[in-house]
């Protein structure tokens, strides 16, 4: 068995002032695989000095240089994606076949590059010269559902900004983070720049947030824990961007195709097991429409392949721990309590299925607004069907959640689609089943969150904004 004893700070690999060990359970096998040691407060503490020394020189690194040294990422991550995808099936227990992942952590680093290729620093606006500024020192705290892509979509555009960061990555899937780190190395990233403090978020993640040696701090995970991340963020006044829940609604109109929405929404709901914040587990349909559409994603939940990571068929594998297990559970015998009716799934594990914390995929009908399972987070491959008799009744029911963050329409006419997605209070919105793309701007409405990621929202995340008056051109040049 593994252990993974250390931290990565100031460029190199060393042992924890203060530790604890943490066992990595694989959550297709309920076996440990490996221990991992969780650090304390005061190596957040070293970090931090090591991404301010870091962060005096970075900061005035030229575009082209943070260009050169993101390239260099991106081929050592090429080199190593088989290592990242491995660790990634290991303690996540994505399957083998989805390498989504590792390619989506990928595409944020070309991403950052194209957006720093084309983004100006220093403006003229009038008689003022607007610059923007490296904030400083990040902590970026992520969550273990996409445990890849959800660093390299902060620290890629950390990176271009010019500012130094501090990774603290979800303790129940560190080796990806792990690996990363390798990959950072490797790619020459300078000491400082990139430091990496495996722990948990009461101790690793609560110190980041209150160190008044970083000067930002963005967090991916649930909104409950945002909270306590703003909380602590607060007395310092330091910058708080969070990507925090969602229970995003698929609005399918009259006219849209019911066989492409069904096949498209069973797909998006239950990737990476429903374990996505984006996931669309709300559909509406028309009533006259609701019998068809039950039918279709009957048919296709049936294609789904639930069993082994390990195995190239598998399509859905395991939920990532027990207490994740638990909590699908949980809410879908609310779902049977309070009246929805099983279209398939339901509570348990998928026949054959003894050991791993497999769940069945679910489909609920007849569910009202109100009911649990329409306005709570579940997490998991669990999709609640509901009805509306308006275009304007489906809105609302869209609407009608604490979250903002995902939303999506199937029509098949874009002019009418435009309309509703308008008034969807949502921060992306796809029409029919149109691919996510690391442009566009990824963040919430409510308390789906504040701040965005990706594209040049994302980079301006890690800018300050500064205005310089009574200077020529001649001067700025």
């Amino acid at each position: 068995m593994k252990n993974y004893g250390k931290c990565y700070i100031d460029g190199q690999w060393v042992e924890p002032i203060t530790s604890r060990p943490f066992e990595l359970i694989n959550p297709a096998t309920e076996k440990v695989f490996a221990t991992v040691a969780l650090a304390g407060t005061e190596d957040v503490d070293r970090a931090a000095k090591a991404a301010r020394r870091a962060f005096n020189s970075f900061s005035r690194t030229t575009k082209e240089e943070r260009i050169d040294l993101l390239q260099a990422i991106v081929a050592a991550f090429s080199a190593r994606e088989a290592d990242v995808a491995d660790a990634i099936t290991a303690e996540l227990g994505a399957p083998r076949s989805n390498r989504g992942m590792t390619g989506a952590a990928m595409d944020s680093f070309k991403q950052a590059i194209a957006t720093l290729k084309d983004y100006e620093f220093e403006t003229r606006e009038g008689v003022n010269i607007i610059r923007r500024e490296p904030i400083g020192v990040c902590g970026l705290i992520t969550a273990w559902n996409w445990p890849a892509q959800l660093i390299a979509t902060k620290l890629s555009m950390a990176i271009a900004a010019g500012c130094t960061s501090i990774v603290k990555p979800s303790e129940f899937t560190p080796i990806t983070a792990i690996v990363m780190a390798e990959i950072l190395h490797e790619a020459g990233v300078p000491a400082g720049v990139f430091n990496l403090v495996v722990g948990d978020g009461p101790t690793v993640g609560n110190a980041i947030c209150k160190h008044p040696d970083i000067d930002l701090v963005t967090f991916t995970g649930s909104t409950r824990a945002g909270i306590l991340v703003a909380e602590a963020a607060a007395p310092s006044v330091k910058r708080v961007a969070q990507e925090l829940g969602g229970k995003s609604a698929n609005i399918v109109l009259p006219d849209a195709d019911l066989e492409a929405a069904a096949r498209w929404n069973v797909v998006r709901a239950f990737t990476n097991t429903g374990q996505s914040c984006h996931a669309p587990t709300r559909i509406l349909v028309h009533k006259e429409q609701r019998d068809e559409l039950l039918r279709l994603l009957q048919q296709e939940v049936a294609k789904v392949r639930v069993g082994d990571p390990q195995d190239p068929s598998t399509t859905m594998g395991p939920v990532v721990n027990k207490a994740q297990f638990e909590r699908v559970q949980k809410y879908v015998q609310i779902g049977i309590d309070e009246g929805a009716k099983l279209v398939c799934g339901g509570v348990g594990r998928p026949n054959g299925l003894e050991q791993g914390y497999y769940v069945k995929p679910t489909v609920f009908s007849d569910v009202s607004p109100a009911m649990t399972i329409a306005q709570e987070e579940i997490f998991g491959p669990v999709l609640a069907v509901m009805t509306y008799a308006t275009e304007a009744e489906a809105i609302e029911i869209a609407n009608g959640t604490v979250y903002g963050l995902g939303g999506y329409v199937f029509t098949r006419d874009p002019q009418r689609g435009y309309a509703v997605a308008a008034q969807l209070r949502a921060g992306r919105v796809f029409l029919n089943g149109a691919p996510s793309n690391t442009a566009a701007p990824m963040g919430g409405y409510k308390q789906s969150g504040n701040g965005r990621e990706m594209g040049v929202f994302g980079l301006e995340e890690y800018l300050e904004v500064k205005a310089m008056m009574g200077f020529s051109e001649s001067a700025a040049t």
